[in-house]
Order: C-alpha cells, then structure tokens, then sequence
C-alpha cells in the first residue's frame, strides 16, 4: 500500500513539472519573436523608409490611364428641339345660322377644299318658299290699295279748286294715301326678311380652306342646338403648337425656321415660327411657340411631331454625352489640373447637337476634360492622362 502511494506521487510530480517546462518554452519563443519584429520595424524605420518611399514616376505608373480632350470652341447651331401637336393655324367651326330644318343634300366631306360661300349642306325650304309667296301676294294687295288711295288722292286735288271737295278732305286722303304706300314698303321688307332666311337656311362655308371634319348627313334635323356641322381650315394653313419652356422662349424670335416631323414618317417640313406665347403657364413653367407649315396631307391636324428649332449661332465647347457628370448641385466635368489631379468643373449645359452637348458655360475651351470614367473618378485623384486629338 505504501509503495503503490509512493509512485503515484512520483508520476504526478513529473506531470507537473513536464506542464511547467513546456509553458516556460512558450514564453520564451515568444519572447524570440516580439525582438525580431521591433528590430525589423526599427530596421525599417531607420534604413528602408527613405530609399523605398514611391516618387512622383512610381505614383504615374501605378495611377490609372484615363481618356482625356481638350473640346476647344466651335461655332454651332443652337437647336431646341420639343414636341408638339399639329393643328389648323386657323379653324373656323361651321354650324346652322338660320332656323335649320330637315337636311336634303350635303355636298362635301371631311379632306374636301371649299370655296367661300359655297353651300355645305341644304336644307328643306318647303314651308318658307310658301311664306315667301304668301307676302309676295300682300305686296300685290298694299300695292293695289296705293294705287287706289292715289287716284282718290289726284280726284280730289282736281275738285278742290273748284270747290267740291274741301280741303280737311284731301288732306284725309293724302293721310289715307300715305299709309298704303307704308304698308308697301313694310310688305317689302317682311318679305326681303324672309328671303334672307330662306337663303340663311342653307349651310355655306364662311371661308375657304381644308375641310377637316363632317358632323352632318342627309335626312338629319338640324338647328341652331345641332352644335358644329364641319371644321374648316381657313386657307389650308397648318401650324405646329410646340411647348417651351421658359428659357427656350427666350431665344427664339417671330420668323425662327424650325423643321417638322410627324410621328411616324421620315419626312421633314420647313416652317417658321409665326407666333411665342405671350404668357408662361403657371403650373407647367412652359409657353408655346406657333410654328407655320405648308398644307400638305400628310400633316394631320390633332397629330404629333417632334420640331427643331434653329435659335441661331454661337461659339463654345462641344462634349461628348460620357465627359458630363450628375451631381446633387448639377451638372460637372472632371478637369486635369497640376500634378496631373482631377477637379470638378461645375457646366451650364445647352442643347443637344449632332456633335455633342453644348456647353454654354464653365469651360473655355483649352482645359483637358476626361472623356470616359468619369464616374469611377473622385476630386484629388491622381491620374496617368491620354489625350485624345479631337477630329
């Protein structure tokens, strides 16, 4: 019993000090490793840091290549170009003017040209023509009754001298005399009344021009309440009603050409604008310009087109869509400066042409402005700068 608790105190002992040994070890070789470190940095500090400092070469070659142009100044065309919907420069809405009627004929149709006072539509008269006979016979009769109060009249006058008649008597049948002929011309005028209503009954086309619309068919009853019968383009002229908005207002002039093209076709019409909107609209913040246009068939009143306005020339940089940046204030290119570093440049940015965007203000011309990854790019940012010769 007490040899076998002897070993066993002897086996634990060596357990403890085998622990004891190899946390002594540890602690050594991390000892080891700590001096190396701290004489590696200090090795570093002293010797490495000056000859392997990255110069001005090593940032160039390690900074990204970046497309940049000098946009230098053009003379362009400043075009503004919208949307807009085509229409009569002048529509004149036709209707009934008289008491209207049953419709006997209707003489023409929608794409129709009409001359002025040519009758659109004709309306039965059936019952007016014998209005007409019927004052025609009055007239007969307030004629004959003239005629009799006049012969009455010249009677008298002869006897008078001679002392038959009196004088209350002649002047009681020049009275009598005078009344007839009144009702003559009144006779006259009932029926010239009537005979202007007669020809108001038909529909006649105020002016001439392009007929752009038929509400009206033969047996229909129609009235001064039948509304709008036709639609009529006077002298054919077309316009195109373009919304602006209020700075685009400001350039343009009565007399500016534009071109026109209508939604689905390639084709272009010249026009100009006639007339700019006095008023600006003060929800929309736009006004409309008026541009005149030819008549021709393929411009259809009510349609859409998209216009150009050609506001005139002038002379500034030209950019390609990709060198102009969004930002929260606006619009901005990014500049090479000194060091070869980019700088935002806020731009005003003008319209849309062929070339390019034009830039009505922020750069003069000479800077170098990066074309493409402008978006990958932050201010400061040093770069390795490729220009690319403008054609």
């Amino acid at each position: 019993m007490n040899y076998e608790t002897t070993m066993s105190a002897t086996l634990d002992g060596e357990i403890l000090q085998d622990d004891q040994d190899r946390k002594q070890r540890r602690i050594r070789m991390a000892a080891i490793i700590a001096a190396i470190l701290v004489i590696a940095g200090g090795a570093y500090y002293f010797f490495g840091s000056s000859s392997s400092a990255p110069t001005d070469a090593d940032k160039a070659g390690q900074a990204q290549t970046v497309t940049v142009v000098a946009p230098g100044r053009d003379n362009v065309v400043r075009a503004i170009n919208a949307t807009g919907t085509l229409a009569a420069r002048r529509e004149i809405p036709v209707g009934v003017v008289g008491e209207g009627g049953r419709v006997l004929q209707v003489y023409v149709d929608a794409g129709d040209w009409v001359t002025q006072g040519q009758v659109l539509v004709s309306v039965d008269r059936s019952v007016q023509t014998q209005q007409a006979a019927a004052l025609e016979a009055q007239i007969g009769v307030a004629r004959a009754d003239l005629q009799l109060a006049q012969n009455e009249l010249d009677r008298a006058m002869q006897l008078v001298d001679r002392g038959f008649v009196s004088k209350s008597d002649v002047d009681r049948k020049t009275a009598t005399r005078d009344a007839a002929r009144a009702r003559v011309n009144v006779a006259n005028a009932q029926l010239a009344e009537t005979r202007a209503r007669n020809a108001r009954l038909d529909v006649r086309a105020p002016v001439s021009g392009y007929v752009l619309e038929r509400n009206v068919e033969t047996g229909q009853t129609v009235s001064a309440g039948s509304g709008i019968l036709f639609r009529i383009a006077k002298d054919g002229q077309l316009e195109l009603q373009a919304q602006l908005s209020e700075d685009d207002l400001a350039q343009i002039t009565v007399g500016v050409p534009a071109s026109v093209t209508p939604v689905g076709t390639d084709r272009v019409f010249e026009g100009n604008i006639w007339q700019v909107s006095p008023m600006i609209d003060t929800q929309s913040r736009q006004g409309m310009a008026r541009i005149a246009l030819p008549f021709d068939k393929a411009l259809r009143p009510g349609g859409f087109a998209s216009v150009e306005i050609k506001s005139g020339e002038m002379l500034a940089p030209v950019l390609p869509e990709s060198a102009v940046q969004t930002g929260r204030n606006g619009s901005f290119v990014y500049i090479v400066g000194k060091n070869n570093k980019v700088q935002q440049r806020p731009v005003k940015l003008g319209p849309v042409t062929a070339n390019g965007l034009i830039i009505e203000q922020g750069l003069d011309g000479s800077e170098r402005v990066v074309l493409y990854a402008g978006g990958f790019l932050n201010p400061d940012e040093t770069i390795n700068p490729k220009l690319l010769k403008k054609q």
